[in-house]
């Protein structure tokens, strides 16, 4: 018989754990701290396993989590409903892991969802529900239901609350699209940092929380696609010098800075950060496709001549 109690008992502790692992390594965490998991009375309970959908062995029959891995065998994707759709382990609905999920929605039951930002990397969400079952496409309609994992207000924290409450799905689609622009802004900060080995283009600094990844054309624009190309590892330093003009990037990689601040005197943090910068190459990607397009670059380059 199914102990609702317990499920729920294991299912909080599982939120809370995540709470506390994104405490200490922010909301992208490692494969190798989810699969180790953690200990509940003696017993260590692992957050993923193998397969994308995953229930650890202290559970009886509705999984834990599910997870999308950085190019995986399956079209995981966000329909037009606004929600995620979770494509079924095989072709088969019966098999285990599709009745384990089936289970969830007609229970109610709260999920932990990891995407794959790039290899070994995963941004977690929680709680998340089966909404809906779509055998003849052979997946799953996922929605997330707690605003306090995703930068908006919540009143609520304790995923064991909210088993068996009903929910408005209006507000699901909403919190769920919130999760989706998430998800693409920080798929598009991993892969730019991942593409420059974690170090800024302009200085080479190395410390991870000082750097972002910037825009060459702004996201706001037709050409500011989130792809690597149109991004930049930079340290804070240098990704606001960039932003305001301070100096440019030409198609060919080389850094000028503006005439004026080159002629400025303002002590040894402009003259060692940002003046000793002028005429210098950049550190590029590895990959030559991950390189920063030389015709955004030109756009770039013109608006920062055009402020010069």
């Amino acid at each position: 018989m199914f102990d609702r109690t317990k499920d729920a008992r294991i299912r909080g502790a599982a939120f809370d754990w995540l709470s506390e692992q994104v405490r200490i390594h922010g909301d992208v965490l490692p494969n190798g701290v989810l699969a180790q998991g953690f200990d509940l009375n003696g017993q260590l309970i692992p957050l993923v396993g193998p397969q994308g959908i995953f229930k650890p062995r202290v559970l009886a029959d509705v999984p834990l989590t599910i997870t999308t891995v950085p190019e995986g065998p399956y079209d995981d994707a966000f329909g037009a409903d606004g929600l995620l759709r979770y494509r079924y382990r095989g072709t088969d609905p019966n098999h285990p892991d599709n009745r384990g999920l089936r289970l969830a929605m007609d229970r109610r039951l709260p999920l932990i969802y990891f995407h794959g930002i790039v290899r070994g990397r995963y941004l977690a969400t929680w709680p998340v529900f089966i909404v809906e079952d779509n055998p003849e496409q052979l997946f799953f309609s996922v929605a997330v239901d707690d605003a306090s994992h995703v930068g908006l207000p919540a009143e609520r924290h304790d995923g064991s609350a909210l088993v068996g409450e009903d929910t408005d799905m209006a507000r699901r689609i909403y919190i769920t699209a919130t999760v989706r622009q998430r998800l693409h802004q920080r798929a598009f900060r991993e892969r730019v940092l991942d593409a420059y080995r974690r170090q800024c283009a302009f200085c080479r600094l190395r410390h991870e929380e000082l750097l972002d990844a910037a825009h060459i054309i702004a996201d706001a624009e037709p050409k500011g696609e989130p792809l690597v190309p149109n991004g930049l590892s930079l340290c804070k330093l240098h990704h606001a010098a960039f932003d305001r003009h301070f100096l440019g990037l030409r198609p060919d990689y080389i850094l000028e800075v503006r005439s004026d601040i080159l002629r400025e005197h303002d002590g040894p943090t402009l003259v060692h950060a940002i003046q000793a910068l002028h005429g210098r190459s950049i550190t590029l990607p590895r990959q030559s496709a991950l390189q920063p397009s030389r015709e955004l670059l030109e756009i770039r380059y013109t608006r920062f001549r055009e402020a010069s």
